[in-house]
């Protein structure tokens, strides 16, 4: 096995031990084995969206499956284990800690973790029965960077929601969901440039300044998660909403739906 990936196991079940002390073994699923989660976003996705890992769990072994033990690695070789009691059901414990790495080692364990458990579709596996005990070669790492292209309009959305947009209080106050968005230019390296209407504002409204508040982008997009996917459109875009989930171009004659 990877010497990091090593540590990484002997972390969380150092950790089960630690904080869990009344759960045996026998309780955990694969006798507390310890499962890399690659299924939903896939390695490449995480390491270069996320800047971490998939996470590493172990799980209750019982009907329910909830996880006992959620491990989350950065790309900087900062580690956060989360320790859930009742079966899984409450958080009881974080513990923060670093990797020992060195020069590319992270790197080469997610090169690893992509050709041993992406490329071969395993989906969650255990960690013992994915190849990583072998240092990726030059060209798969090679490869590996290169696709971060792929991911550029990702990256790009995630940068986003740790900016500042303007937002009706139509939306934040009186629980509409946003109707109209449009981006002007920057002022600065927190300003997204986004305002962001519910698409029902009368002229009055709107020209004053104390209906309308100053947000990071991630509160909008927790109240209307619609917004995501066009996080990333150029200055100058303008957009109304057309459906639960679609927003479309303004030309001026795209009718406005009353409310969401």
């Amino acid at each position: 096995m990877n010497v990091l990936l090593s540590q990484i196991v002997d972390a969380v079940k150092g950790a089960l031990v630690d904080h869990l002390p009344d759960v045996a073994s026998d309780q955990l699923e694969g006798a507390g084995a310890v499962y890399y989660m690659n299924g939903k976003n896939g390695t490449e996705f995480d390491w270069f969206v996320n800047e971490h890992l998939p996470s590493f769990m172990a799980f209750y072994d019982d009907e329910q499956n909830l996880g006992a033990a959620k491990a989350n690695v950065y790309v900087d070789g900062h580690m956060e284990i989360y320790l859930y009691g009742d079966k899984g059901k409450v958080l009881v414990k974080q513990v923060e800690s670093d990797l020992a790495v060195e020069g590319d080692e992270l790197l080469h364990l997610a090169v690893c973790l992509r050709c041993g458990a992406d490329d071969k579709r395993l989906w969650g596996a255990d960690v013992e029965k994915i190849a990583t005990d072998t240092l990726p070669s030059p060209a798969s790492v090679s490869e590996f960077l290169d696709h971060r292209h792929f991911y550029e309009p990702s990256i790009v959305r995630r940068q986003m929601l740790g900016k500042l947009a303007v937002v009706s209080r139509r939306i934040t106050e009186d629980h509409y969901k946003v109707g109209y968005m449009s981006r002007g230019p920057q002022h600065d390296d927190e300003d997204s440039g986004w305002e962001l209407y519910a698409g029902n504002e009368e002229e009055g409204f709107v020209e004053d300044v104390s209906n309308f508040a100053l947000c990071y982008v991630s509160e909008v997009v927790q109240i209307d998660d619609a917004v995501l996917k066009y996080l990333d459109s150029e200055e100058g875009t303008a957009l109304v909403r057309v459906s639960a989930d679609e927003f479309a171009k303004d030309d001026g004659q795209t009718p406005r739906l009353e409310r969401w």
